[in-house]
């Protein structure tokens, strides 16, 4: 990545997230970028490529963030709780405005726009990662597991730069614990929970 590429692309990531995409316009990334608009237009075809470049950044940062995470040493169950705590080390971090991607997604509406479509892939990634991990930890259904951390997740995000941040995160992690032990529990016979008559749960209906 070349030096002007960068410095674009840190500086978007700093405004896009801290106030938002629509409200900022090419012309304050370029000033603040220090660069020219012909240097922004050689390394990017407009805006929308760079909102692209920076959720594909913030991919890129959490999926290294969650596998660092994942291969903690321990348990499968203390895995899901090291990636639990990643999340809320963020939560607790200087400057956290929530998802980047909820954020995101709440500013493109349109499900066939590819910035909507870039979120999407990102948090189906993310709950068939956190599923599996669910799974070898024994919890059953690991589908309905997965979607209930997601969940849960989604609501600290939200919740983190709006209440006490420490409180937000001692929340999450006491309900990834209550995850852990109820569906490690014994299932009831005959239950069906997070199934479909013969199938398995369609996770891609639930990531939103």
């Amino acid at each position: 990545m070349s030096e002007a590429r960068a410095r674009l692309l840190s500086t978007a990531t700093k405004i896009f997230y801290a106030e938002g995409i629509h409200s900022v316009g090419v012309d304050r990334i370029i000033a603040e970028a220090q660069v020219t608009r012909a240097t922004l237009y050689r390394h990017f075809a407009g805006k929308e490529e760079l909102v692209l470049a920076y959720l594909d950044q913030a991919d890129r940062g959490i999926r290294a963030q969650v596998a660092t995470a994942g291969a903690s040493d321990g348990s499968a169950a203390d895995r899901v709780r090291a990636v639990s705590r990643s999340i809320t080390e963020g939560i607790r971090s200087p400057g956290f405005r929530g998802c980047a991607f909820l954020n995101a997604v709440a500013e493109y509406p349109d499900a066939s726009h590819p910035i909507h479509q870039a979120v999407l892939a990102h948090r189906q990634w993310f709950l068939d990662t956190v599923t599996d991990l669910l799974a070898q930890a024994g919890c059953t259904p690991a589908d309905a597991a997965g979607r209930h951390l997601v969940m849960l997740r989604d609501g600290a995000m939200a919740a983190g730069c709006l209440f006490d941040p420490a409180l937000v995160s001692e929340t999450l992690l006491h309900g990834v614990e209550g995850i852990l032990q109820a569906s490690t529990a014994a299932e009831p016979p005959g239950s069906r929970s997070g199934t479909r008559a013969g199938h398995g749960p369609d996770r891609r209906q639930m990531i939103i």
